[in-house]
């Protein structure tokens, strides 16, 4: 994955319909950290080096040559997690030159592309808690969508599909919270079934409802999975669970979403709420951008008022609510804690409790800056701003936290330090350190007791 001069690649290389030429999403080594500062490169067969042909404030994915070998179309945007890729589509010339976004204003997140010998672009987005699949025209940004579902869709990667030469069929992997995943081809809309692999598979949870709701200027989407065994007449507990990131979108998922499992506490009967706020994906560029320089608090009014909304129509008990996340989600649920006590239990899985040391310590820094606009060292006070740390005296909630041994992308001690302030002003807390573990959580034994935990401790707090 590198060439002579040490440049390493962040994703495939892709080759120019000539032969000739390989294009490619690469940074100086080492680490993870190279995809937040990568720029889009050129390779010839006929040199021993790479060619820096576009270095930008944004994030890059998804490289792809125009038929004719003269243009780069990518997908470009604020981007903060590694293949999770969410933005808009530009292209640029070959050589190099400025980029041309066309894609201003997309009320969706384009997250896969493919320019196809017709000369059309085709990319896959993220929109409204769901997926789409549209073309466009390079030459006059006309946008066609040619299909959008509640459904995530996926191929070699999250959100891409595969597409035959006569332009017409795909393949791609479909699925739903109440629908297992299997292979579909045929023509884009009109597809069939390939595959019945996972068909006597049972629903692994309660109905899911997509919502909308009005938060400050935005209208927030979200969905909301039903207990599995549901009963009319009965009041339920409800875990709500902010996603990680922060650029990210709930989607339906048949079982697992990248850390949790959602449909596991459907089926031991609770509620859950999983809401897509601002500096999500799938309202387009501006919406991803809306928690920059304010993480937590537009992002939590968007999350209560959504919580609110939902009290109003189904059957909860608002006494009875849990929070819960991992990644950017386990930060919003030290966060959530210490802004309200409406929660009557917690768990925050590889969470940030104070963005000043986080700095220091994490292996991914870069990702930082366009968020804060600033290193901590040059403005600490706007990391300062939205550290759970800081408000540590407010908290009441009982509160489990889980974390890997080796996670580099939010560290052991960011869960110890806002263990350590819990247990000393006297609020309920655990702290569990998964051995040899990154990020996620990779050991299935590691993987049961977490979840068990996770139950336990809802169990005990939000059971009548």
């Amino acid at each position: 994955d590198r060439d002579v001069t040490g440049v390493q690649t962040c994703a495939l290389p892709i080759w120019a319909p000539d032969s000739q030429t390989l294009a490619a999403i690469a940074a100086r080594p080492p680490g993870d950290d190279n995809w937040y500062v990568a720029q889009l490169y050129t390779l010839s067969i006929r040199s021993p080096s790479m060619r820096s042909i576009l270095k930008t404030s944004i994030q890059m994915a998804e490289p792809s040559w125009s038929p004719d070998g003269q243009s780069i179309a990518f997908i470009g945007g604020l981007m903060s997690d590694e293949g999770l890729t969410g933005g808009d589509v530009f292209t640029v010339g070959a050589t190099g030159g400025a980029p041309k976004n066309l894609t201003p204003g997309l009320k969706a997140s384009a997250a896969w592309l493919r320019w196809l010998p017709s000369g059309r672009i085709l990319f896959t987005e993220q929109i409204d808690g769901g997926s789409g699949i549209c073309s466009i025209d390079p030459a006059t940004g006309h946008i066609e969508t040619l299909w959008q579902g509640g459904e995530s869709i996926a191929g070699d990667v999250r959100n891409g599909i595969s597409m035959a030469r006569d332009e017409k069929t795909v393949a791609l992997v479909r699925q739903t919270f109440e629908q297992p995943p299997e292979i579909w081809t045929g023509p884009v809309a009109a597809w069939q079934p390939l595959t019945h692999a996972n068909a006597t598979l049972p629903p692994q949870g309660g109905k899911a409802v997509c919502l909308h709701w009005k938060s400050d200027p935005f209208t927030i989407q979200g969905w909301l999975l039903y207990p599995k065994d549901y009963q009319e007449n009965r009041r339920y507990p409800m875990l709500v669970m902010p996603h990680g990131g922060p650029a990210y979108q709930y989607q339906p998922s048949f079982g697992t979403t990248r850390f949790f499992h959602p449909t596991t506490f459907s089926r031991h009967g609770y509620f859950v709420f999983l809401p897509n706020p601002r500096g999500s994906y799938g309202q387009g560029e501006q919406f991803t951008r809306g928690n920059v320089r304010d993480f937590g608090y537009g992002d939590l009014r968007d999350v209560l008022a959504g919580v609110d909304e939902v009290l109003k129509s189904y059957p909860i008990d608002a006494n009875r609510l849990g929070v819960t996340g991992w990644s950017y989600g386990g930060y919003m649920t030290m966060w959530t804690v210490t802004q309200t006590n409406r929660f009557r239990a917690a768990a925050a899985g590889a969470g940030i409790a104070n963005w000043q040391s986080y700095y220091g310590e994490n292996g991914i820094d870069q990702w930082m800056i366009p968020y804060f606009g600033a290193s901590v060292y040059d403005d600490p006070a706007i990391y300062a701003r939205s550290s759970p740390i800081n408000f540590i005296k407010k908290v009441r909630t009982p509160t489990l936290i889980v974390v890997g041994e080796y996670d580099q992308e939010c560290p052991t001690p960011q869960s110890y330090e806002f263990w350590h302030a819990l247990k000393t002003i006297g609020v309920p807390t655990e702290l569990v350190v998964y051995a040899k573990e990154g990020h996620s959580i990779a050991n299935p034994e590691h993987e049961r007791d977490l979840m068990n935990r996770l139950m336990g401790w809802f169990d005990k707090y939000l059971h009548e």
